[in-house]
């Protein structure tokens, strides 16, 4: 499944060292994850440089409201996809999940998961669910959510997107890069990643 980059398109950037203040909670680089074992060797987090570009500007845009961005998740390699897939039982919290068949945004280095903190205090914010919460509360239409935790959702949303990236409608912490479908599924290991 290592598919070959294109030229220049695959190059991923590694967005703390395109932007030090991008904060990282790289959730599969430990146990804190919904497998409850760790995936990743390193918690590190790489885009494709358009889409890690686009990150570096809302990263700013946030900061000037007082806020940063806290990665939990970005480029994955496509091994790690396939585990994440076999470790959920078939049901409805495959919805939440993406089917290596096909692989991943996250296997292109075109999807990130994240959210916000406070730049004053460092505690991330309050959002309707937790990260990985697969649930109704995790949806984009839940309302049911305390008013400031839809309002940290909407604006974490209107800054992602005004950078080029698109929010799924279950997962308010996944956002997907456009012109993702130009690039290819990777299955290169962080260590790997020059």
């Amino acid at each position: 499944m290592n598919t070959p980059a294109l030229a220049g398109q695959g190059e991923l950037v590694e967005l703390t060292q395109l932007d030090p203040s991008i904060r990282l909670d790289i959730r599969y680089a430990t146990a804190n994850n919904f497998t409850g074992r760790q995936l990743y060797d390193q918690p590190r987090a790489f885009l494709v440089r358009s889409a890690a570009e686009a990150l570096a500007r809302a990263q700013k845009v946030a900061a000037a409201e007082g806020y940063g961005l806290t990665i939990f998740d970005a480029y994955r390699p496509w091994r790690i996809t396939k585990a994440l897939w076999d470790a959920t039982p078939p049901g409805p919290q495959r919805n939440y999940v993406a089917n290596p068949k096909k692989g991943s945004k996250h296997n292109r280095g075109c999807a990130v998961d994240l959210s916000l903190h406070q730049l004053e205090t460092g505690e991330l914010v309050e959002m309707p669910s937790g990260y990985d919460e697969f649930t109704q509360r995790a949806h984009r239409d839940f309302m049911a959510a305390a008013p400031e935790a839809i309002a940290n959702r909407v604006r974490l949303e209107r800054w992602m997107e005004a950078q080029g990236f698109r929010g799924i409608s279950n997962e308010w912490w996944h956002f997907d890069f456009n012109g993702w479908e130009d690039f290819p599924i990777l299955d290169i290991a962080f260590e790997e990643i020059g």
